[in-house]
């Protein structure tokens, strides 16, 4: 448990370009018609109605540095009080220097700030607010920053173009990249304080959890694929990831209600990374958890990685979803297998 680590807030900055599901299997018309499938399908099986965009320039250094620069100027935080900012992106510039040094700069932060990247699939972030967390709780620091920027549509157009080039396409070579057509684009930012530094009406951060399941580290892969393109390309076996996702997470569970000494009766909402309807049902069902208490933002932004927990929470937060006092649980799962819970008093 935490004893003084506050969360100042959360920030979403979303594209303003939209792509629809429909428009998502037009483009996909080849390896429709090669598959004989009929279109409706991706909204249908996932809930996803929609995901965002940005041009294929922006870079997720620029997309995460807006998100913070959003969340520096609502909350009137002087930037050199950052002690360090973490790039939590499954996306990145690049492989060297760290994105967080091309964050650093746009930011304009002080010199002393250290900066680094964090690499863990969707729960990037999460992961981010422990290392922040336990960093202030030993009194190393008093401020840092998480930034994320998720840029979903090289992705999403090189799975389309792969798939239509195929030409002799089965329906089992579909099957794994079908995942990859539900990422949408997204940036957010999250700061955490010391209370002793913490801004007005800030939230108190009681714990972060986790609990892996490494075994289970083929279930999704991605990475550059072979050919000419040399785009991202991601492999998932979407049923079996799910199943043993949603087992991880009640494994992770009753440690997590513990270490918080909460029941499940005291969680008054959560809000989780947003993957599609089937995830959402089966997890809440799995925990003893009802819907209601949850914010859904998977049918307007789809599965934006990393960003999707943060910017989730802070768009509920808008949306007067969570209120002061609340008991808040954040539930993210991520390919590996990892989960983590964290708590929250709002």
């Amino acid at each position: 448990m935490y004893k003084k680590v506050k969360i100042d807030g959360f920030q979403a900055h979303i594209p303003e370009s939209t792509l629809t599901s429909e428009v998502v299997e037009d483009m996909l018309r080849p390896a429709y018609e090669k598959l004989n499938l009929s279109k409706g399908r991706l909204e249908m099986f996932t809930g996803i109605k929609e995901r965002r965009y940005w041009p294929l320039e922006k870079r997720p250094s620029e997309a995460s540095a807006e998100a913070a620069e959003k969340l520096l100027t609502r909350l009137n935080i002087d930037r050199d009080d950052i002690d360090i900012v973490i790039h939590c992106s499954v996306c990145r510039d690049f492989l060297e220097p760290a994105t967080a040094s091309v964050v650093h700069n746009l930011l304009g932060l002080k010199p002393q700030a250290m900066n680094f990247d964090i690499s863990n699939a969707c729960l990037g972030v999460i992961t981010g607010m422990k290392v922040v967390a336990d960093m202030i709780e030993a009194g190393t620091i008093k401020k840092g920053l998480l930034v994320s920027g998720e840029i979903g549509f090289p992705l999403l157009k090189q799975t389309i173009d792969h798939l239509n080039s195929q030409e002799h396409l089965r329906r089992q070579d579909f099957k794994p990249h079908f995942a990859s057509l539900t990422i949408g684009s997204c940036a957010s930012a999250v700061i955490l304080s010391h209370e002793d530094h913490a801004v007005d009406d800030s939230h108190k951060l009681l714990a972060i959890n986790s609990y892996s399941n490494t075994a289970q580290n083929d279930l999704c892969q991605g990475g550059h694929n072979n050919s000419s393109s040399n785009g991202p390309l991601m492999q998932t076996d979407s049923e079996a990831l799910l199943t043993a996702g949603v087992e991880t997470a009640s494994k992770a569970w009753p440690s997590f209600l513990e270490e918080c000494q909460w029941s499940i009766a005291d969680i008054d909402r959560c809000c989780t990374h947003q993957v599609g309807s089937a995830h959402t049902r089966l997890l809440f069902e799995k925990l003893g958890l009802s819907t209601d208490l949850d914010y859904q933002t998977f049918d307007k932004l789809g599965n934006c990685g990393s960003a999707s927990l943060p910017a989730t929470t802070a768009l509920a937060a808008e949306a007067g979803h969570l209120q002061k006092g609340h008991k808040i649980a954040l539930l993210g799962i991520g390919s590996g297998i990892n989960c983590s819970l964290c708590a929250i008093e709002w």
